[in-house]
């Protein structure tokens, strides 16, 4: 168990654990999981975590298939700027190592962004905390666990 599906299993909400065989030569961790779990990449979402202006760590959960835009996420939670953050900051944030960052259970709970597309699905699937393993589960009850709001964040 991942710190991620204890949080699920302790709200109730109703989620689904999928795991895959984890390539580490893998370019890009959400698309080898939209391909290894034969899933519509607009379903998949990435989680990534900036820097705004300087200092708070904020997490974007976008599509794998898309970008995420650092002007719009700084827009979004009232910031002049924003900034990939970096890997070890992180994962010292997270408890998660990066290709396996959960928007969940986290050890230090940041402001979380969902990209507004996730709204048009029924279901989402995120890390569920380490490489090989995502959750899907419904957008909405993604947002109400993380705290999280819906903004257009990703390109």
């Amino acid at each position: 168990m991942t710190p991620a599906i204890n949080t699920a299993k302790r709200s109730k909400i109703s989620f689904r654990v999928h795991e895959y065989e984890h390539d580490p030569t893998a370019k890009s961790y959400g698309l080898e999981a939209a391909q290894k779990l034969n899933l519509d990449p607009a379903s998949v979402f990435k989680t990534l975590v900036a820097e705004t202006d300087g200092k708070e760590l904020v997490v974007a959960v976008v599509p794998v298939a898309r970008r995420l835009d650092l002007k719009l996420l700084a827009r979004a939670v009232g910031a002049k700027k924003a900034a990939m953050a970096e890997a070890r900051r992180v994962e010292r944030a997270t408890g998660y190592v990066l290709g396996g960052v959960s928007p969940l259970g986290q050890k230090k709970r940041l402001r979380t962004v969902i990209d507004l597309s996730a709204k048009d699905q029924q279901t989402i699937f995120v890390s569920a905390g380490r490489r090989g393993l995502d959750m899907e589960l419904s957008p909405l009850d993604l947002a109400a666990l993380a705290s999280a709001s819906f903004e257009d964040v990703a390109r």
